[in-house]
């Protein structure tokens, strides 16, 4: 029996009670679906510059093998830039707390290379490194790196003053404290960065093959728009946001666990 003015738990209920879950919750990428269908059938525009959804949705599942090796690259470019450049990051943190020389040469330096535009260094580092992955690898180590030296370091400096206190009066040292207080505090910082850094890794990757060719769904959307194969380049950008976007979900994720844990 169930209880009065309740409906009862059938499967049909289940599965209504689900999709209304999921239509409030992601009702808006349902409406950008549905204004994306209604531009491309009624604008009056060619195909060739606006393909409706399901012809992109459809090269996308058809041809999934074309779009997993150039997935799979572009995801571990942007895995190890997202490694390299938080670890740089945090590294550079940690020097900068720990020497005030360090901090007067690093810290103007680090501020130069966040001004200045990722599509004006990578023709520069290209040449540098060559037209290769190590330069993809750089460019997203770069993207990466100046959220974690940022978030860290305002970490670092604003450790509980009283618990620095403690520990000196106890005859901590510096690299005491440094292990057994700032770290720890420091990591709800790294956590937010990360959360900041990873779609952004995936899509500095992306700009990095797109300009340079080799391989990766950048290489991929320049060569789809070369030979005029639209509904490859239009699912080759919806891949890449939906990774993006699964990224930043993912990171969330992690930044809460890692908050919990270390708060």
């Amino acid at each position: 029996m169930t209880a009065l003015g309740t409906t009862p738990a059938t499967p049909a209920n289940r599965v209504a009670r689900g999709a209304q879950a999921l239509l409030s919750r992601y009702w808006t990428v349902l409406a950008l679906l549905l204004g994306w269908q209604l531009f491309s059938s009624l604008s009056g525009l060619n195909r060739i510059v606006v393909p409706a959804p399901g012809t992109v949705f459809g090269d996308v599942v058809t041809n999934i093998g074309v779009y997993l090796p150039d997935l799979a690259w572009t995801l571990g470019m942007a895995a190890a830039g997202l490694v390299v450049g938080m670890g740089l990051g945090t590294a550079l943190a940690i020097a900068v707390w720990s020497s005030r020389v360090v901090s007067g040469m690093m810290t103007p330096v680090a501020l130069i290379m966040r001004s200045v535009p990722v599509v004006a260094m990578i023709p520069v580092l290209a040449r540098v490194f060559g037209y290769g992955w190590t330069t993809v690898l750089v460019i997203t180590s770069i993207v990466s790196f100046f959220p974690a030296f940022v978030m860290v370091g305002a970490r670092l400096r604003d450790a509980p003053r009283a618990s620095v206190d403690l520990m000196s009066v106890l005859g901590a040292s510096r690299l005491t404290v440094l292990r057994r207080l700032l770290l720890p505090h420091a990591v709800p910082g790294l956590l937010v960065a990360f959360r900041l850094t990873a779609s952004t890794a995936v899509l500095g990757a992306m700009l990095a093959e797109y300009l340079m060719g080799g391989r990766g769904l950048g290489t991929l959307f320049a060569q789809s728009v070369s030979f005029y194969q639209v509904d490859r380049a239009w699912g080759t950008a919806l891949v890449a946001t939906v990774v993006s976007v699964a990224s930043f979900v993912t990171a969330r994720a992690v930044e809460r666990w890692g908050t919990a844990r270390f708060t």
